[in-house]
């Protein structure tokens, strides 16, 4: 055997061996199966990314409040004026240019303007961009830590456009419990209360004329924790979430499943200065925009003080879901789900069971059609064909990609264009042999002047199959992946190993060949 067949050999044998490694056994811990093949989940959300806006407007106007006392800065009150917008009024006509100055040093992320005694400050477009942007981003990964404590085994989370996520959950047994797991914001804050509870809204503003005030908003108690009602609450938070140090599961003095916390130092601190301040009035534990429950500061709260979160008489798998999410992290913002598609394990099985059934009849069928044509050659297409897809199986196992239903399409897609590579091959050899060549040259020239068009059909499929992975979600992405893996072994297996083949079995001195 010549030296240029030898690392050839070699080189084709050490492909099969490392394919064969990658790929066996065929089972799921090598080759993941999707939703339609395995059954799960499938949701598209979107992030109310405004949420995100509001959320820091909240918080920016509590130290703009700190910021303008600091600076012995008379004004009325700082008010939000919707999306990104915040007033500042009563300010005095002589302390004008000292808060211009305060605005100039404080935050460049705030435009601002005055009109008389009032100030106006808006968000600048770019911040409020990176805002939505890190509100995705931030739920994604809230969304991960979900799922992973709730234990579903190689989940697909992924960002999709500027603010939607998608969610596969394969083999999922409780799919409205894991939905309301990652739907529930979790925003936990604490407020002070103005007003309440009151059997209706009408009797909770009677004391200010029927007219919720600027810097108040009104939220419902919740039924389920025996807090019915309607209370009138600042809308500026004292502390949230984010200022909880520990959580566990405990009991309330009925014995009812609940959640303790302790709080971390900065948000104690704050929650002490506040309840010392406010002794005799209430404070909501709000979840969600619902009032937990409402008690009055009867002293002043130490900072190293936490609380009780009271569930009514939800079940312990209700007080560990909340745990859960709360230390997960609260959702920057709310979601909504625009697409949920649920698909049962018989149904999967049985997906399986017809791709396979489709995949081994094309097969066949192409290698019938193979042989009856171009007889023996036609075993040289076979070998390329049945290398092809253990290369693409191998391909799957080392990248693990996901196998889906549109997936199987795709190889069996590409089987089709495996062997219309082949076809082309041949038909230039049958060419150069009616012009009297040699047989050996025959097989060189058929295969150097089929590479271009066999080359140029499969990349331009390719690129197609990249801007479907791009812009697809889901099963169209499997589609994608299995084209492209099965495209790019077609290069090597119809061109390389089939050359290789006719080098090893034809002989030199052959004055005719099966084809």
């Amino acid at each position: 055997m010549k030296k240029n067949l030898q690392w050839k050999v070699i080189l084709t044998l050490a492909v099969i061996a490392g394919a064969i490694i990658l790929a066996y056994p065929f089972n799921d811990k090598k080759i993941k199966r999707g939703l339609d093949l395995k059954g799960g989940i499938h949701l598209v959300l979107q992030v109310i990314t405004d949420d995100s806006i509001n959320m820091e407007t909240d918080l920016e106007i509590s130290r703009l409040e700190d910021l303008l006392k600091k600076n012995a800065i008379t004004f009325q009150k700082v008010t939000k004026e919707g999306l990104g917008r915040i007033a500042v009024q009563g300010v005095l006509a002589d302390e004008e240019g000292k808060t211009r100055d305060m605005f100039d040093q404080y935050s460049r992320d705030w435009d601002y303007g005055f009109a008389g005694d009032r100030a106006t400050l808006t968000l600048t477009p770019i911040e409020a961009q990176r805002l939505r942007d890190q509100s995705v981003d931030q739920a994604k990964q809230t969304i991960d830590n979900r799922i992973n404590t709730y234990g579903v085994a190689e989940p697909l989370i992924q960002k999709q456009g500027r603010d939607k996520i998608v969610v596969e959950l394969p083999g999922i047994d409780d799919p409205e419990r894991v939905k309301e797991l990652i739907k529930v914001t979790a925003v936990l804050e604490w407020k002070l209360v103005k007003a309440g509870p009151a059997d209706n809204e009408a009797t909770l503003l009677e004391a200010t004329n029927g007219q919720v005030p600027d810097d108040a908003e009104i939220l419902r108690g919740d039924p389920k924790k025996g807090q019915g009602g309607f209370y009138l609450v600042n809308k500026v938070s004292v502390i949230t979430g984010k200022d909880l140090r520990t959580i566990r599961l405990t009991q309330d003095e009925w014995n009812n499943p609940a959640v303790s916390f302790t709080l971390n130092s900065e948000g104690g601190a704050r929650f002490e200065q506040v309840t010392g301040d406010n002794i005799g009035k209430q404070i909501a534990i709000i979840l969600d925009k619902k009032v937990q429950s409402a008690p009055t500061v009867e002293d002043r709260i130490q900072r190293v003080a936490g609380g009780v979160i009271r569930l009514g008489r939800g079940t312990p798998q209700e007080a560990d879901d909340l745990i859960t999410v709360l230390k997960a992290g609260a959702l920057p913002a709310g979601i909504r789900y625009l697409e949920e598609r649920t698909i049962g394990p018989a149904l999967g099985a049985d997906s399986v069971r017809q791709g396979l059934i489709a995949g081994l009849v094309a097969v066949l069928a192409v290698m019938i059609f193979m042989v009856i044509f171009y007889k023996l050659s036609g075993l040289n297409a076979v070998f390329a064909l049945l290398l092809n897809v253990l290369l693409l199986f191998g391909a799957l196992a080392y990248f693990k990609a996901t196998l889906t239903l549109p997936g199987i399409a795709g190889i069996i897609l590409a089987i089709g264009m495996s062997v219309d590579a082949n076809v082309l091959i041949f038909e230039r050899i049958k060419e150069e042999t009616a012009l009297g060549k040699g047989i050996m040259s025959s097989i060189s020239q058929g295969f150097s002047r089929a590479f271009t068009a066999i080359f140029d059909s499969n990349l331009t499929t390719i690129i197609s199959a990249i801007f479907l992975f791009q812009f697809g979600t889901g099963p169209i992405r499997g589609y994608a992946v299995t084209l492209t893996i099965s495209l790019v072994a077609n290069l090597f297996t119809a061109v390389f190993v089939s050359h290789l083949l006719f080098d090893l079995t034809v002989k030199k001195t052959a004055k005719k060949m099966s084809i």
